[in-house]
């Protein structure tokens, strides 16, 4: 007989309209009835938990890079202990002598300016040298040499953040400068590296020793590199002089610049005998 059978269909679908069922839909369980039950938070470890996405438009938490320095910017302050530089990278001489150290050349306009300066006043120097530079202008390497100054390695391009690099980057930054002053003076001798910008980090230091430098800073840094374009060129001198004058002492290592700085010369045109008066001006031993 039919009827029960269609008294019992109605009966069963009564139930299941009210307990809810799921239907197979290509996107998942389509539920038709009662509402679905809570969707449980995936595992760390289920293969289908989604990782969380950092919202567009939110920046991430880095830690803040430092803006590299530029020829006009004052170099990053590094912590030391007294009495050295960065990285205890040397700031005075050790003894009583004041050395005056220039920087970046050599230049074709300006270093034979000191050298001549130097020698009217009988003044020896350390000349920082930049690779480039002495590759290019060997003479000038020679007559630094001949004329009893010490050499410094500066590096190869005046690289600011050389400090930073791997150590055989830095290794072989240094030894191409090396190279270049040989190859202008094959015995000069080559004790010391200055950082560009006085950016001296572990490393630099570790690699420089091992090729046979000391790390020299400065006690004395009158800033002659900084000539705002609003600043004449007698105020930039006179700046250069008030600084060297009221900052010098005893064993002072002295920085400055030969690589396109006239006022810097004309500087020394007062300083040299006002220092010679005062100190025993030395080079650095070779």
């Amino acid at each position: 007989m039919r009827t029960p059978k269609v008294l019992f269909l109605g009966f069963a679908l009564a139930v299941l309209a009210g307990c809810g069922t799921a239907v197979a839909d290509e996107n998942g369980p389509v539920w038709i009835g009662a509402a679905p039950p809570s969707e449980p938070a995936p595992s760390v470890s289920s293969p289908s938990a989604k990782p969380k996405r950092t919202p567009v438009g939110v920046p991430l938490k880095t830690t803040p890079v430092r803006a590299k320095p530029t020829a006009t910017t004052t170099p990053t302050k590094v912590k030391h202990k007294a009495h050295t530089g960065p990285s205890e990278s040397l700031m005075k001489t050790g003894d009583t002598g004041v050395a005056l150290t220039f920087d970046d050349g050599p230049d074709p306009a300006q270093t034979p300016r000191m050298l001549d300066l130097l020698k009217k006043n009988h003044v020896k120097a350390t000349f920082c040298v930049v690779g480039e530079n002495a590759q290019a202008f060997p003479d000038l390497i020679k007559r630094i040499v001949d004329e009893g100054h010490t050499l410094c390695n500066h590096t190869w391009r005046h690289s600011l953040t050389l400090g930073k690099k791997k150590p055989a980057t830095i290794k072989a930054d240094l030894q191409r400068t090396n190279d270049a002053i040989h190859a202008a003076v094959p015995d000069a001798p080559i004790k010391y590296m200055r950082a560009p910008g006085g950016n001296f980090t572990d490393r630099f230091v570790t690699v420089a020793s091992e090729l046979g430098m000391k790390s020299i800073y400065w006690q004395v840094d009158p800033r002659d590199w900084e000539h705002p374009a609003t600043e004449t060129d007698g105020a930039h001198k006179a700046k250069i002089i008030h600084s060297v004058k009221k900052h010098v002492g005893k064993g002072a290592i002295v920085l400055s610049h030969d690589y396109a700085q006239p006022d810097t010369i004309e500087a020394y045109e007062e300083l040299l005998p006002w220092l010679k008066g005062r100190y025993k001006l030395v080079a650095l031993p070779r």
